[in-house]
């Protein structure tokens, strides 16, 4: 009995072992290249198997200012500053969990929902957000914060199997991520959290509140810069990345 106990405590210790080398060795792949796809992607695919993917990468230059600045004001206004981590906000969140008797909040950072978007599940659970920080912290020690927030900007959902900036901004206002105005580019911002509902309810009254919110913060929101110390690494930029939509 104990020697099969020992038996499966190792092969659980392996997988946990071979994931977190993959996530690693994929981080430092992305640094350079794009992602084909992301894990909640193929959920998403398979969850909603008539729609087709819309996924359209852009380099950071040709996303528009105004959607950087109305992302940090809605995500994560200290991101250009802090370690992955928003240790603020990860304490009122669980005040409020505690309160609440169940995981109703998260207080994740854009560092820590890109590593939950790239590598993990869905649902809320504490073994997924250790999951999560670890490569939270992976991703911080590696990547300049310039290179995650645009890697976020071109996978996160905005839509029915809508990720990314330039599919967004094609989806919801015909035009590219490059030229979204103030007003568009805060109307995206807010709906991060509900993209689909959002995409279905574009007259939502909690849609329009937080898009003007948003709108008032844009202009304080700090963009991040290229760290020198990756910029020593002399990495490639990528160019004219191929639509995979």
């Amino acid at each position: 009995m104990f020697k099969s106990l020992k038996m499966v405590l190792a092969l659980i210790l392996g997988v946990v072992l071979v994931f977190q080398c993959y996530a690693y060795g994929s981080i430092l792949f992305w640094r350079a290249f794009a992602p084909d796809a992301t894990s909640f992607m193929r959920t998403r695919a398979a969850q909603y198997p008539n729609e087709n993917i819309q996924y359209d990468w852009k380099n950071y230059d040709g996303i528009s200012v105004n959607l950087k600045q109305a992302v940090i004001a809605s995500e994560d206004a200290a991101f250009s500053n802090h370690d992955g981590f928003d240790w603020r906000g990860i304490e009122n969140a669980i005040k409020r969990n505690e309160k609440a008797g169940e995981i109703k909040a998260g207080g994740s950072t854009i560092s820590q929902q890109l590593a939950k978007n790239l590598f993990l599940w869905e649902g809320k659970s504490y073994v997924r957000k250790a999951e999560e920080a670890v490569i939270t912290l992976m991703m911080e020690a590696t990547t300049d914060k310039e290179r995650i927030f645009e890697i976020y900007l071109n996978v996160i959902e905005w839509g029915p199997n809508v990720f990314g900036a330039e599919a967004a901004a094609q989806y919801h206002f015909q035009k590219s991520a490059r030229s979204l105005s103030k007003q568009q580019a805060a109307r995206l911002a807010a709906m991060i959290p509900r993209p689909r509902y959002y995409s279905e309810h574009p007259k939502d009254k909690r849609l329009r509140n937080k898009t003007n919110i948003i709108l008032r913060r844009m202009g304080a929101s700090e963009l991040p810069e290229n760290d020198p110390v990756f910029q020593g690494l002399n990495l490639p930029k990528l160019r004219n990345m191929p639509s995979n939509s």
